[in-house]
């Protein structure tokens, strides 16, 4: 017997290892099962799980539960992400803490520290796992920097090397002085920063007359080489191919001209930096510039700044200001707003820099990912749609992928240099002669083993029954905010490596967020830890909520209010549990349901079972699962236990041992198939409801989800069983609204238009508590209410002297009301000094005093 209260912990406490220890979570324990896989996004090793990846990994399970009980052998791999730059920065945080000189130790000893650090927060993310219930075949479970996804990574970039589709350069690219690593293009934030626009004084060699040159970073003034023109400007055209005089450094440099300079945009001269800004570097290849590095890799001031050598960028530019102020060069400075890099990681300002880096060359991936899309038989189908436009888009504008990173966590990359030639030679493997190589020391971006994830997982590049067996999967679920940072690279991988999508569907949630609709971040201190919440209300609360208060690829606010909620729900459904295997008692013996058998109002409840069995199903085949919540919620709040639980007390009443018989077996039909419906859901509370029914198998994860059964449907009779629980209705708010108690009794005539099923009036006056006459017209004295299937008229002969002695007794209270609440108000000490909320609050309490004493009058003038 279940316990009267459920008890979230008692309820959840060791389900998890029985289900993982019976091997319930494995895949290919039946081959000749119909397949269907799905990886997990793998977590980052930097702490604990946070509250959108406990939502993103709620949806998979919901899945892989609901495909397993439909016959599926469901692959849902489970792994990690070593998450290069964020990783390294923890494991460097926490040496630092302990007394480690970072500065001193090798990448040998840094490589054991951050292995210790996975060991140790891998092991806490199973435990989260766990306590969120998530099954995950772990007998398939991957690391991104495990040795079988290393081999991966090297044979993808040995292939992309060998086909000119990574190579290695210098460009302009994204550095994070913090960090002091490059980063891609969607590796930064660009925020809104209050700045200035600064206007300095070029002077012309051996002239009066000078340029007026705008910049927002005065600092990177030292890497100017020259300062451009439009050559159709009219007012600059005769001193194209002079030289003027840089008020940074003094150094002499020339005028050239080229149409990128916008002629409107302030002075229309542009000082031109090729070293640290990205269309700067565009013009110093067009025109064979020099590209002189000012920066160190800390964003501090190098030799080229002579005495500035050494400042932070920010430091000298202030510092720099004051001189050139000094000499007279400064023109003036303008307050503005502009957009400004951050490292998505550090949120440190970047640096554009030019720098040697690896690069993946983007044009020919992204225009196959994009054409793929196309064919309706081997694209990725986005769920919800418009979100393959945002694929699309970004496919449309990528730039080659800066894919090497200055680390030491991560893969490293399968380059060698020739220690006297400098040849550089690109392998798996390491050169025979190693001892005269070098291997590159830099590592690739996470993102580059991330985007094998789907296939290297499953054994790539070797041939594997996995691979065979699991690959492409079904589907991906993500966040919209990774669409480019992992989808788009998992799908060009895919079909670069294997010429095939590396899913067949990707589902797009949004993102969580405060309940004022923020985005939760440190700085707000407004994040919601999982555990926390699953301690205060359980893990199936939190389950629940996280996948049935938002609609695909839309945000979602947290609300320890709705968690609540959750668990309200939850108790309903236990407390029917608890009456329903009170009714059946300790020794209930199934009987198999004759459709034969059923009443009026037993065919009604099949009927809507099935409908939301139906409805379920169909929404959740489409992902859907806030509707498909939303059905059973319905069945189970409004229809089973609303009406159903208690009209068939009459039943279960009755001296008919047949019908008490077939009732009890819809009762139980009913709650099994609601613990069924509910399991992917809630998986904890679903086992234990489950494990109490008269008849199961050894845990609910051997079971099969309910079928929609037409051949129990019969709606002849649905229509009169909606009639009685509407006229039930009508007489109950009759009652209210005449402020009668419930088990009040009234007369009820009723005019029958067509004929009503057995016991219908048995029902009305059971749950009316009134005297029912039929009449033979549809005319007759009392309030009427009118149906297609009769008519219902109520008059109220009650005695109203409880009612009228009541109604005086609450006039008399609210008057006393009322008077209190005007004393408050009309004295003047409590206006001057009350807070003005305390005031509005009781002019709110007066104004709903009067109201209802207003009310109150009302009613008993219509009674006496």
């Amino acid at each position: 017997m279940l316990d009267k209260r459920y008890d979230h912990i008692l309820v959840e406490k060791n389900k998890y290892k029985q289900w993982k220890e019976a091997g319930y979570f494995s895949s290919g324990l039946d081959l000749n099962k119909p397949v269907f896989s799905m990886v997990i996004p793998p977590p980052n090793i930097t702490g604990t799980l946070h509250i959108g990846h406990a939502w993103n990994c709620t949806i998979q399970d919901i899945i892989a539960r609901y495909k397993k009980m439909q016959g599926f052998d469901v692959l849902w791999l489970p792994g990690m992400d070593h998450a290069g730059i964020a990783t390294q920065a923890k494991v460097m945080e926490k040496l630092r803490t302990i007394g480690v000189d970072v500065t001193k130790i090798t990448r040998e000893d840094f490589l054991k520290w951050a292995w210790s650090w996975k060991d140790e927060y891998g092991s806490s993310i199973h435990e989260q796992w766990a306590k969120l219930g998530f099954a995950l075949d772990y007998n398939k479970e991957r690391f991104t920097l495990d040795e079988g996804l290393n081999y991966a990574v090297r044979t993808v970039f040995v292939d992309l090397y060998n086909k000119g589709l990574i190579y290695q350069g210098e460009r302009i690219i994204n550095w994070d002085p913090v960090q002091m690593t490059a980063l891609s293009n969607i590796e930064v934030i660009h925020q809104d920063v209050a700045g200035y626009m600064y206007y300095f004084t070029y002077r012309l060699v051996d002239s009066e007359e000078a340029l007026i040159v705008a910049t927002t970073r005065p600092e990177t003034m030292f890497g100017d080489v020259c300062v451009v023109v439009n050559p159709a400007d009219k007012r600059y055209k005769n001193l194209i191919g002079k030289k003027v005089i840089n008020p940074a450094n003094h150094a002499t440099i020339p005028i050239i001209s080229d149409p990128y300079v916008d002629m409107d945009f302030g002075t229309g001269v542009m000082k031109c930096t090729p070293a640290h800004d990205p269309n700067d570097f565009v013009i110093g290849e067009k025109y064979n510039l020099d590209r002189p590095i000012i920066f160190n890799k800390d964003a501090t001031m190098n030799a080229l700044c002579g005495i500035y050598e050494g400042m932070d960028r920010f430091v000298c530019r202030e510092a720099l200001l004051k001189a050139i102020k000094k000499e007279g060069n400064f023109v003036k400075k303008e307050a503005i707003v502009h957009a400004v890099g951050h490292s998505e990681r550090s949120h440190a300002i970047i640096e554009p820099m030019v720098s040697k880096q690896w690069f993946v060359k983007m044009d020919s991936l992204a225009d196959r990912a994009a054409q793929n899309q196309q064919n309706e038989d081997t694209k990725v189908e986005f769920i919800p749609e418009r979100f393959e436009k945002t694929f699309l888009q970004w496919m449309d504008k990528a730039e080659d992928w800066c894919i090497s990173r200055q680390l030491w966590w991560g893969h490293r990359i399968p380059a060698y240099y020739h220690l006297e030639t400098g040849e550089v030679r690109v392998a798996l493997e390491p050169p025979e002669d190693h001892e005269n190589w070098r291997q590159e020391s830099d590592v690739l971006d996470t993102w580059f083993s991330s985007a094998l994830w789907p296939f290297s997982t499953l054994g790539w590049p070797n041939k594997s029954a996995d691979l065979d067996r699991y690959f492409p999967t079904d589907v991906l679920v993500t966040a919209y905010d990774i669409i480019f940072f992992w989808v788009a690279r998992m799908i060009f991988q895919s079909l670069e490596m294997n010429n095939i999508r590396p899913f067949k569907q990707v589902v797009i949630h949004g993102l969580v967020r405060d309940e004022l609709g923020r985005k939760m971040s440190k700085t707000l201190g407004n994040g919601v830890d999982p555990l926390e919440v699953i301690e205060s209300y359980g893990a199936d609360a939190l389950r629940y909520f996280l996948t049935t208060n938002s609609t695909p690829g839309q945000d979602m606010r947290y609300s320890d209010e709705k968690v609540q909620a959750a668990t309200n729900y939850l108790n309903k459904i236990w407390n029917s549990a608890r009456y329903v295997l009170s009714v059946l008692g300790d020794n209930y013996k199934e009987v198999v349901l004759q459709k034969s058998d059923f009443s009026s109002l037993d065919q009604w409840i099949i009927n809507r079972l099935n409908y939301c069995v139906r409805n379920v199903t169909s929404n959740m085949d489409k992902y859907d699962f806030n509707i498909a919540s939303t059905h059973l919620y319905d069945f189970v709040y409004n229809d089973f236990c609303a009406q159903y639980l208690e009209m068939s007390k009459v039943a279960l009443n009755s001296n008919n041992s047949k019908q008490v018989a077939t009732t009890k077996a819809v009762l139980l039909k009913c709650l099994k198939t609601i613990i069924l419906l509910i399991y992917p859901y809630t998986p904890f509370i679903a086992e234990e409801l489950y494990g109490s029914l008269p008849t199961h198998k050894p845990s609910i994860m051997l079971e099969s989800y309910p079928q929609f059964e037409k051949e129990l449907i019969d709606e002849t009779n649905d229509d009169q069983v909606d009639l009685l629980f509407n006229l039930i209705k009508d007489v109950r708010t009759f009652k209210s609204q005449n402020d009668l108690p419930p088990n009040a009794k009234l007369s009820l005539s009723l005019f029958m238009k067509k004929q009503l099923f057995a016991d219908f009036l048995v029902y009305l006056k059971r749950f009316t508590f009134s005297s029912i006459t039929l009449i033979d017209k549809d005319i007759h004295p009392g309030e009427s209410h009118v149906y297609r299937e009769a008519d219902l008229f109520i008059v109220d002969n009650t005695d109203k002297t409880e009612v009228i002695s009541k109604l005086k007794k609450d006039i008399t209270v609210t008057k006393s009301e009322i008077a209190r609440c005007e004393r408050m108000l009309s004295n003047a000490n409590f206006i001057a000094k009350a807070p003005a909320e305390k005031v509005s609050l009781e002019k709110e309490k007066l104004a709903k005093h009067r109201e209802n004493l207003a009310t109150l009058k009302d009613k008993l003038a219509k009674l006496a």
